[in-house]
């Protein structure tokens, strides 16, 4: 194999290990990707295991496509082995093809469409309004969190922990959202997971069956896999224990969502006979920016030291720049841009502005408005949150699956055909009352026209809903003939999308392009059912939409910033309560991760790299001061050109501490605002509270507020009074 002559001793090492559980702990820019795909093609092509014996999984699509061309670069005439063969995708991508397959041990049809975000919120809304909880109370995104959390723990709806009255409300939303989502035909992104682990628990033949077949089983990314993806892998490996995991606990930022790196610490204690191999050497960033990134995570306890090297050289120092405030730092990043574009010193393309929360992209936004540059922006308003674009996807999946009632909500009147929210309630308890889902008794109006179920509509709307119902199915019998392409043109002439859409206007233009963009997608799948086109505009990430050859600037936060690389890297809000987040600080292990989020940051910079902070930030619609991040004080200074003030004594001492002292307010010994108690805000009037807690000498208040939602309050300044 010449391909491995290319590779250093750790990574041949890592590439041709032995049988058995193996883990390869990789640093930053270490080349784990090459190591992964040059394991795949080593088994292959060395190893003589075919393909069909081979399951890879990734956490992104992007990250799939490019290993699978990657390894049959490397087969080269050996690639027509791979022949679509080899199991190569995300853990959900993973997860939806065995559900497909094994749909018959299962409570839904194989058929099923997979809910999006909104979708998911949606059907939450409706599990609360049927059980008359009141959603201002009980929040849809909070349950929906929830839920989400107990699914990736692997906790079925009977199973969940009732401690408190939330836990029951919580308890009996899930149940009614399981049993919604069943009368869809339809999964969320944690049942992908949640049941194959469910399957494979309760099924010794089907995990056997797969177990035999994944003679070996790669995972990238590690450190971000949760509970549920934990004992999918271990199920999926019992039988031969040929598992080769790639990860680094010091780039575990994704704990907000279930991840969890104790699993690779897991992993050693249940494969104790596990090869362990570390990659060090790092082909992206320079020593200085190394030196850096291991000052700042060299402080977090528990982790496998490694050290971080390369042949590039020491580089420029790192710059650390004070701004007066936060829109000064979006001052400066925009001049220096200018500034070394202008000097030819690098492209605009070159440069990434990163920050911990997307609020902070206004100002950045703002200052590369003023200055007339364009500017790339990661995770902001989607490709497939438009809402052209998830209307003509909803035509797609109730022609697949006409049991989607999700979808056919959004469509039923979409272009308007005088179908209105009572003629839908009618629908839907006809539908019940006949044991049909509303889409099938759609087609059962379309069949005949006027027939049994007729009568219990008025002429008008039965002849709408007949109409609607003779076109769904004959969308329904065309899917499995035609192209996901000729489907998609099928319905947008059925419908006259176009002449809804396409006003006239420069809107209406832009939208009907957007729609041609998805119809160009759409023509990448002319060789695929519409089930894969289908999973594969569900499954898309923020990743997958950025966009490529655009030479413009990137804004992005840090948790989007995983996994990329840039030649000159902005990290922006370099300020306590910032990063480190203020909701952290009382929680050690949250502190740690965004110790973790810092060193991500740092090691996506290639040659240069700005640290960014300011002497007063907004905060609450006020200007105070604000301290440096803490973190910052951990790099030595021979390694900055900047300056860094002395550090900070923190002990009793925040940014809340010294409104007290503006506004001569003694420190809160105990809360004066309780749950459910009711209140008015000078400006936004009546609200309820609903949390209220004492932090740094202050009570932090929780209100919502009608009409304005919820807002989050010091008590010494937000001049709350309480209503008798």
């Amino acid at each position: 194999m010449k391909f491995l002559a290319a590779l250093n001793l750790q990574q041949q090492q890592a590439v041709m290990a032995g049988l058995g559980p193996v883990l390869v702990l990789a640093g930053p820019g270490s080349g784990k990707t090459r190591v992964l795909t040059q394991r795949i093609a080593y088994l292959i092509g060395a190893l003589g295991v075919r393909p069909y014996h081979i399951l890879a999984v990734t956490f992104t699509n992007k990250a799939a496509r490019e290993m699978e061309a990657r390894v049959a670069a490397l087969l080269g005439d050996q690639a027509g082995a791979l022949g679509g063969s080899l199991w190569l995708g995300t853990f959900h991508a993973i997860c939806a093809r065995i559900l497909r397959r094994e749909a018959a041990h299962l409570p839904f049809q194989s058929n099923f469409v997979i809910f999006d975000e909104d979708d998911q919120r949606g059907l939450i809304k409706t599990a609360l309004q049927d059980l008359n909880l009141d959603p201002k109370i009980n929040q849809p995104n909070a349950v929906h969190n929830a839920i989400s959390n107990a699914k990736n723990d692997l906790i079925l709806p009977d199973h969940y922990p009732v401690l408190t009255y939330r836990d029951e409300v919580i308890s009996r939303v899930y149940r009614r959202y399981q049993e919604l989502l069943l009368i869809n035909n339809a999964l969320d992104f944690d049942d992908l997971l949640l049941w194959t682990a469910f399957l494979l628990e309760t099924n010794p033949a089907v995990r056997e069956s797969y177990a035999r077949r994944f003679e070996h089983v790669l995972v990238d990314e590690f450190q971000d896999t949760n509970q549920a993806q934990y004992v999918l892998l271990k199920h999926l490996v019992s039988f031969h224990r040929n598992i080769f995991v790639v990860g680094d606990t010091d780039q575990s930022i994704y704990g907000w969502r279930g991840a969890d790196y104790r699993n690779v610490q897991r992993f050693e204690q249940d494969f104790p006979e596990a090869q362990v191999i570390l990659l060090e050497q790092n082909y992206r960033s320079t020593q200085s920016i190394l030196d850096v990134a291991m000052a700042v995570i060299n402080r977090n306890p528990y982790r496998v030291q490694k050290r971080l090297f390369t042949e590039r050289g020491p580089g420029q120092k790192i710059i650390l720049h004070e701004a007066y405030d936060d829109r000064q730092e979006a001052a400066f990043v925009v001049d220096t841009i200018v500034s070394l574009t202008a000097r030819q010193q690098a492209s605009p393309g070159d440069f990434a502005v990163m920050y911990r929360t997307n609020a902070q992209s206004r100002l950045l936004e703002e200052a590369f408005l003023r200055a007339g540059l364009p500017y790339k922006l990661v995770g902001a308003q989607r490709f497939y949150g438009r809402r052209e674009v998830k209307d003509v996807i909803a035509y797609l999946r109730l022609a697949h699956n006409p049991r989607d009632e999700v979808s056919l909500t959004r469509v039923l009147n979409t272009p308007p055909r005088g179908i209105g929210s009572k003629t839908l309630y009618a629908l839907r308890a006809q539908a019940k009352k006949a044991g049909l889902a509303p889409g099938e008794l759609l087609i059962e109006l379309g069949k005949s026209g006027q027939n049994a179920y007729s009568a219990a509509f008025s002429a008008r709307a039965s002849l709408a809903l007949a109409e609607f119902g003779r076109m769904l199915n004959h969308w329904r019998l065309q899917a499995s003939e035609m192209t996901s392409l000729q489907l998609m043109d099928t319905i947008l002439q059925d419908v006259e999308y176009q002449s809804y859409l396409d006003d006239g206007t420069d809107e209406g233009r832009d939208r009907w392009e957007n729609v041609m963009e998805l119809r160009r997608l759409a023509a990448e799948f002319r060789n695929q059912g519409l089930e894969a086109f289908l999973e594969q505009v569900a499954l898309v990430s923020d990743q997958d939409t950025l966009e490529a050859g655009v030479n413009a600037p990137t804004l992005l936060t840090l948790h989007a910033a995983k996994g990329l690389e840039f030649p000159i890297v902005f990290i922006v809000g370099l300020n306590d309560g910032v990063l480190p987040h203020s909701r952290s600080f009382e929680d050690p292990e949250a502190m740690q991760e965004e110790r973790r989020l810092l060193y991500v940051g740092i090691t996506r910079a290639k040659d240069r790299l700005y640290l960014v902070y300011s002497q007063n930030r907004n905060l609450f619609g006020y200007t105070e001061p604000a301290d440096p991040s803490r973190y910052l004080e951990d790099i030595p200074s021979h390694l900055l050109e900047g300056y860094l003030p002395a550090p900070v004594a923190r002990a009793g001492k925040s940014s809340q501490a010294r409104w007290q002292s503006a506004s001569a307010t003694a420190a809160v010994l105990q809360p004066r605002f309780f749950a459910g108690m009711r209140v008015v805000h000078p400006i936004w009037k009546e609200g309820m509270v609903l949390n209220s807690r004492l932090q740094d000498g202050d009570e932090v208040v929780d209100v919502f507020f009608e009409g304005v939602g919820l807002k989050r309050l010091l008590a010494s300044i937000a001049r709350l009074e309480i209503k008798g």
